[in-house]
């Protein structure tokens, strides 16, 4: 797996779709808190058909990235320094960005410090003010059990890893979560905790791009509200509501059409 180097740890990435030619239509897809780039390799590969190169890492602490075990190594902040760093990496001086839940709050974070970097953004599931006391609540208490049980929670994830594989990739995105480290688990839970989730929505209402918003209903982690907030908020947006998370990443659906067909507007100007 191709990596590189940011403040002296090892980064993983990789890239589907075409990477020659004057119109590469770069686009960072970026993942959700204790997940990894694998999660999204369907919407990927149904983007790169569409004539994108789409880029996917791991942050740091998640997947095949490095995972050290102490919280001042994770924070939204930082995570939009490692996509900015990677963009630096590939020498791709713009790009659309996007992501999901924290990957989603991340792409806030690099629009409102490099805009000049961004050419668009995807929204996919936000975490903003509304959902706070509900991430804390779920949150703080695995923040708790990782950090306080990490015995039984490595011999849990020891036997889960071994289960064989099964068809489609999201039985293996489950037991990668499953499976996962409980000492950096913690670091990381414990680092987004700490921080700050988003820009301020001052600074959000400046963030002069296209927007695609996805949000939807039935969903107290990510409420539909705060998608809708930030539509508002975001001077050039449009909001899609999904019935759930599972929509965008089982074929067919109008979810990634409507997000291949944002690419096709944004770099089309």
């Amino acid at each position: 797996m191709p990596n590189f180097s940011y403040d002296g740890f090892s980064i993983a990435y990789e890239q589907r779709g075409r990477r020659q030619g004057a119109r590469q239509r770069p686009f960072f897809l970026m993942h959700g808190l204790l997940f990894s780039r694998t999660h999204n390799h369907y919407l990927a590969d149904v983007l790169a058909e569409r004539g994108n190169r789409v880029v996917l890492m791991d942050f740091l602490g998640h997947g095949e990235s490095d995972q050290p075990e102490h919280s001042r190594h994770y924070n939204m902040e930082l995570f939009a320094r490692q996509t900015v760093g990677l963009m630096d990496h590939l020498d791709m001086s713009e790009a659309v960005i996007g992501g999901t839940s924290l990957g989603a709050n991340v792409t806030l974070e690099i629009t409102a410090h490099v805009p000049e970097r961004v050419r668009g953004i995807f929204i996919e599931m936000p975490v903003l003010e509304r959902a706070i006391i509900v991430a804390a609540s779920i949150f703080v208490p695995l923040t708790v059990a990782y950090a306080e049980a990490g015995p039984l929670m490595r011999w849990f994830g020891r036997h889960i890893a071994r289960i064989p594989d099964l068809p489609g990739i999201y039985p293996d995105v489950l037991r990668e979560l499953l499976s996962r480290d409980p000492a950096p688990s913690a670091a990381v839970l414990h680092g987004i905790l700490t921080g700050r989730i988003a820009p301020h929505p001052s600074d959000r209402e400046k963030m002069d791009v296209p927007a695609l918003v996805i949000g939807h209903r039935r969903d107290i982690l990510h409420p539909l509200s705060d998608a809708e907030a930030l539509a508002r908020e975001l001077p050039h947006s449009r909001l899609v509501e999904a019935r759930n998370f599972f929509e965008m990443r089982f074929p067919p659906n109008h979810l990634s059409d409507a997000l291949a067909d944002f690419l096709d507007e944004v770099w089309s100007t």
